[in-house]
């Protein structure tokens, strides 16, 4: 009797094994073409989005006298050469102006971590009067854009005697109203029980920011250096109005003056100097594109 019984669960159990079995061929075989599909589509949208990029680096490369349009041009260089990068730095200051604006790029990094950290932790605590009049302050200040301020900034720096220098072209910009919204935000997505617990262990103030609530933020003080860095860098419209004399100028500036030159400069030298600008902010996001995302996805903005 018991081996009448143990048939039934071993066909059973046998069955059921021979259907799993069938189910995983099945699926490796609907799943392999649905792959290879997704695969083709994502090589297809990279090639779209890289090639705009990937075609002047490699412009750049090219050796002098080469074609770059029309008869006998290729897209690979077919002479590898960096006579474009070295007729840009010997002709131009183009070190002065990478210098420039690393110094700007500097000071508004800084600047913007470090007022828009603390101005975004001031407007996330509750309970100080006035904290939803500065709140609507800093969001009317998203409303006007910069070409409609522009001419009293000017005004403010020429007063200031800031016009040709540096400081004149950070100090406008040195904090942002999107960065201590973001900020804000990010405080505010910290559980209040961290900060109760704190408390009750006798943290103050400033203890409580500087190491309980600084290091849940990590990822939006990302996005506001990366964002901060790469507004400073391509800025062109404030430094043209306030730099004047050559020493002074960003390398924007450089880059454009080269690029209006009709005389004397080749194509692969303008392109050469769109790929040194474009370079330290490829380096910059690929190291600190972990911490960028990772802001993105824990910072929802609770504006």
């Amino acid at each position: 009797m018991s081996t009448n019984t143990a048939n039934p669960i071993k066909d059973f159990l046998k069955k059921r094994k021979l259907q799993r079995e069938a189910r995983i061929v099945n699926s490796r075989q609907i799943r392999g073409p649905r792959l290879v599909l997704r695969y083709v589509l994502l090589i297809l949208v990279s090639l779209f989005m890289l090639g705009p990029l990937m075609l002047p680096l490699l412009v750049a490369f090219k050796a002098p006298g080469e074609p770059i349009f029309g008869e006998g041009a290729t897209i690979i260089p077919q002479t590898w050469s960096l006579a474009a990068f070295k007729e840009l730095f010997s002709t131009t200051n183009i070190l002065s102006g990478i210098t420039n604006s690393l110094i700007i790029c500097a000071l508004a990094v800084v600047s913007h971590i470090v007022l828009a950290s603390v101005g975004g932790y001031i407007l996330s605590r509750r309970g100080w009067t006035g904290r939803n009049i500065a709140y609507l302050i800093v969001m009317s200040a998203m409303i006007f854009p910069f070409e409609a301020i522009m001419s009293s900034l000017f005004a403010i720096v020429n007063d200031l005697n800031l016009y040709d220098s540096l400081i004149g072209v950070w100090l406008p910009g040195m904090l942002g109203p999107f960065h201590l919204l973001l900020m804000r935000a990010a405080f505010l997505g910290i559980p209040d029980e961290i900060e109760d617990a704190a408390f009750i262990d006798g943290a103050g103030e400033f203890r409580r920011f500087w190491s309980i609530f600084l290091p849940q933020v990590k990822g939006a003080m990302t996005i506001v250096g990366l964002t901060s860095f790469i507004y400073a860098w391509s800025d062109f419209l404030w430094p043209l109005l306030v730099l004047q004399s050559r020493e002074n100028k960003t390398l924007t500036l450089v880059l454009a003056e080269l690029s209006s030159s009709i005389q004397g400069v080749s194509y692969q030298e303008v392109i050469a100097g769109a790929v040194v600008a474009m370079t330290p902010v490829v380096i910059l996001f690929f190291f600190t594109q972990k911490y960028f995302f990772r802001g993105i996805e824990d910072g929802g903005l609770k504006f």
